[in-house]
């Protein structure tokens, strides 16, 4: 089982280390390089959804594509085991989010938003859609605005 949850959490840290955890530095960079930001609620050791979601569609070659020219990807992770808590101050910045852009804590939630917060769709639960679907979606989103 101890060998289970080292592979688990190696998974986790990897496949985190794309996105972004810094909201206000997000909205920055999403200004400065005319990019949508992408923010995404997830439990990352509780959450099967949400596992499953960055597992199948985030880790996807069609989802990377877009996301790496038209996207700042921001994870608000809420672990709830004790070994994956996230430093006080990062915790203190995901509660902010999720009190302005998540009050219903529903987890996975996805948010495409422009680089001024504003909201532009959301995603409750894992998407009904497979990733090539999902990126589809998102692809049709992005070029709407430019």
């Amino acid at each position: 089982m101890r060998v289970f949850s080292v592979l688990l959490l190696g998974f986790f840290l990897h496949s985190f280390t794309d996105w972004n955890t810094d909201f206000e530095a997000s909205k920055k960079q999403a200004e400065k390089e005319h990019k949508l930001i992408l923010l995404n609620f997830s439990g990352s050791d509780w959450c099967g959804p949400c596992i499953r979601m960055h597992d199948e569609i985030f880790e996807s070659a069609s989802f990377k594509s877009i996301a790496d020219n038209s996207l700042v990807l921001i994870n608000a992770d809420f672990p709830r085991l004790k070994k994956n808590q996230l430093p006080k101050d990062q915790q203190k910045s995901n509660d902010k989010l999720a009190d302005k852009y998540n009050p219903e804590g529903i987890f996975p939630y996805t948010i495409l938003m422009k680089a001024d917060g504003t909201v532009i769709k959301t995603w409750e639960g894992y998407p009904n859609a497979s990733a090539e679907q999902f990126t589809v979606q998102l692809k049709d989103l992005i070029n709407a605005r430019k």
